[in-house]
């Protein structure tokens, strides 16, 4: 089972499992599936106010948002000095960081660089 770990200061605190496995666990627990409302063609979709960014532009909208590097940077599980590293372009976070960014600033998440 693929499963991926999101770990929060040094904490596991989230798992994240494929959709055919969480739907397993829930029939194993006795609960009824769940279901995801997706329309074809919209899986991907940005919510009307979001928009894929470049990794360029975390810094602007972190202060766009008013969080400060630390309080940002904490709350994705992750050190403010690496926070800096990727604001600064010196590091490519993986994508449970990624995508662990774009939750917390609220956007469908991050273009590749181009």
């Amino acid at each position: 089972m693929e499963i991926q770990v999101i770990s929060r200061d040094g904490q596991p605190e989230y798992a994240v499992v494929p959709w055919e496995h969480y739907q397993a666990l829930l029939k194993a627990a006795g609960q009824a599936p769940a279901t995801a409302k997706v329309e074809a063609g919209q899986a991907d979709a940005p919510a009307p106010s979001a928009t894929l960014l470049d990794l360029s532009e975390l810094a602007q909208l972190r202060q766009a948002k008013g969080l400060a590097a630390e309080q940002l940077a904490r709350t994705v599980g992750i050190s403010p000095a690496y926070l800096a590293m990727i604001e600064a372009g010196e590091r490519r976070p993986d994508a449970a960081i990624l995508r662990s960014l774009a939750w917390h600033l609220g956007i469908a998440g991050w273009s590749e660089p181009s």
